[in-house]
């Protein structure tokens, strides 16, 4: 589970994209025109947060660790780490931590402590109920949530080896070229042999110059997917991209965020797909 933390110019432009992105606005334990949470369908209290800014500006990414000694122990290692306070006004009042991406300086939270949101499953804002009869039944955690983050970074090697060390991160699927020059990794958290996690809560690709490339929310269904870029398209929102399983966006402040339908869960066991990086790899 994770959240986006945007700091745009102009927020009240920015609170009518999200609205038809297909968040719902969050109750704030302190109001404030200049802040608004939203939610997904799932459990999560809020998943972004929009917060006005003299600029636009990533204002970083967050993750929920399992426990208070988790976040004690991370205030004390991570460098240049806060300590730890409390989110008074965000829907979950959750205690966090914020330090700096150990390669590139972005925001990074973590958090704990969240409260949360009670789903009602025949409520318009929660998972629906979806009745399957196979073999193995796996209910996904509920849509949309953030699995940010797609970092684009010119050192590509410094950043994985760094986060692979101080998270518990491990590659789903790696890309390299022709030559065997590794450029892209598709990363997932590593929580158990019986834990399934999404397969790519974490994308890294080598390029030009290092930049947060873009944030994913996962609708329950292709239909809700579908229906989510119609009503972004016809508030004339550029879309970037698309297929029958995903579809990029521009917001008004030319962040990207992205809908995408996918049902790939992993534990810890499956082994690392290793593949060469090319056009194939994408179907558009």
């Amino acid at each position: 589970m994770g959240s986006i933390d945007e700091h745009p110019r102009k927020i009240h432009s920015n609170k009518g994209f999200h609205n038809d992105f297909g968040f719902f606005e969050c109750t704030s334990r302190s109001p404030s025109s200049n802040k608004t949470y939203f939610h997904g369908y799932g459990d999560g209290p809020w998943v972004y947060c929009l917060s006005a800014g003299d600029q636009d500006k990533f204002g970083g990414a967050g993750f929920v660790v399992e426990s208070l000694d988790n976040l004690e122990y991370t205030a004390k290692i991570l460098p240049e780490a806060t300590a730890i306070y409390r989110l008074k006004d965000a829907p979950g009042e959750e205690k966090g931590v914020t330090f700096k991406d150990l390669v590139d300086g972005w925001p990074m939270h973590l958090v704990w402590g969240q409260e949360e949101r009670k789903l009602d499953l025949d409520d318009d804002h929660s998972f629906p109920r979806i009745d399957f009869d196979f073999i193995n039944c796996y209910l996904f955690d509920a849509r949309p949530q953030t699995w940010p983050l797609r970092n684009s970074d010119e050192r590509f090697y410094e950043d994985i080896r760094v986060l692979y060390f101080r998270f518990n991160l491990v590659a789903s699927d790696l890309l390299h070229t022709p030559e065997g020059h590794n450029v892209i990794a598709f990363n997932r958290i590593d929580r158990s042999p019986t834990t399934l996690v999404d397969h790519h809560p974490f994308f890294f690709f080598e390029g030009p110059v290092s930049h947060v490339h873009y944030s994913s929310f996962e609708t329950t269904t292709s239909t809700l997917k579908y229906s989510a870029t119609t009503g972004c398209a016809k508030k004339s929102t550029r879309h970037i991209m698309g297929s029958q399983i995903f579809a990029y966006w521009f917001d008004p402040s030319k962040f990207i965020l992205e809908h995408y339908v996918d049902g790939d869960l992993m534990d810890n066991k499956e082994p690392t797909n290793v593949s060469v990086s090319s056009n194939d790899n994408l179907v558009v």
